[in-house]
């Protein structure tokens, strides 16, 4: 089977624009040039990877499955270009770290900015998604380093304790009233309620907390980062969950407001995992080390 570098992006891309026109011109390609290369590789795998809808594209079933491979193809060739990198500018190897949005804010940067002084000769980069998708990469080994929420856990690797934190409700004093007092799960149930979507911490605790009272938690406001979550805070559209530390490097107005939650389901406990194949084990030792070493 053939198939470059460009192709493989030109899928990705397919898949984010939700256009071949538009994936092509992402990418500086003809759109006939584009078209062609898709079908030549749909033909190669004798699947199809997109279907056409009224306004462009989507991924047939057969494409999710294949796309996770395609990914992986992607990710290798961009470890290649960046250890090469790495490597011709003296480095001592590259370290590639996966966490979520919330974990990089209250802790991670803070531990990185530390390991690159310590070690200088280290190239670390850092890929922002939920606990989900962090265990995904690490499977996949398209990560060295993972930090997801173990709640959330499904790898069965070995997790070494890296850090703890809790969720606060957030909310409009325009809109909402809260008493000082810890705010009960009970009286959340049937408040429109906005939180992380798919895979994320967030709402895995909301709905293991909505599971213990017998509810389903439904809601039309899954987003995708915190920035969104205070968006419809910000409008009284519903009440938002995040740590308070992701709340404050927002620099929240006084309009906004927090109340700290009753019970324990709002508290988080972060595990770290690494897998071994691609960094020099020297390297990802040195790096695990010293985050796990300032933790509390």
């Amino acid at each position: 089977m053939r198939l470059d570098t460009t192709t493989v992006r030109l899928v990705l891309a397919i898949v984010d624009e939700g256009s071949i026109s538009r994936a092509a011109d992402k990418l500086g390609l003809a759109v006939a040039a584009a078209s062609r290369r898709v079908s030549e590789l749909e033909a190669q795998l004798g699947a199809k990877l997109f279907r056409r809808v009224p306004h462009g594209v989507e991924v047939t079933e057969s494409g999710d499955k294949l796309l996770r491979y395609i990914r992986q193809i992607d990710t290798l060739v961009d470890r290649l270009a960046g250890d090469a990198q790495a490597l011709a500018q003296g480095q001592q190897g590259r370290i590639i770290i996966g966490a979520p949005k919330a974990v990089v804010i209250e802790f991670l940067a803070r531990d990185i900015a530390g390991i690159q002084r310590q070690y200088p000769g280290i190239a670390l980069k850092v890929v922002e998604e939920n606990s989900k998708i962090v265990q995904q990469m690490l499977r996949d080994k398209v990560i060295d380093i993972g930090i997801y929420e173990k709640k959330s856990g499904f790898l069965d690797l070995p997790q070494v304790p890296y850090r703890q934190d809790r969720l606060v409700l957030v909310y409009s004093r325009t809109h909402f009233q809260f008493p000082a007092a810890p705010v009960a799960i009970d009286d959340l149930l049937d408040m429109p309620l906005v939180s992380l979507g798919k895979g994320s911490a967030i709402l895995s605790a909301v709905q293991r907390a909505y599971r213990s009272r017998g509810r389903h938690f439904t809601n039309d406001f899954l987003v995708n980062g915190f920035d969104t979550m205070l968006a419809f805070v910000r409008h009284g559209l519903g009440v938002g969950l995040m740590p308070p530390d992701v709340l404050d490097s927002f620099h929240p107005e006084d309009a906004l407001a927090c109340a700290e939650l009753q019970g324990d389901w709002h508290q988080r406990s972060y595990v770290l995992s690494c897998v071994e194949g691609h960094a020099q084990a020297q390297t990802l030792q040195n790096v695990v080390t010293a985050m796990t070493a300032s933790a509390p």
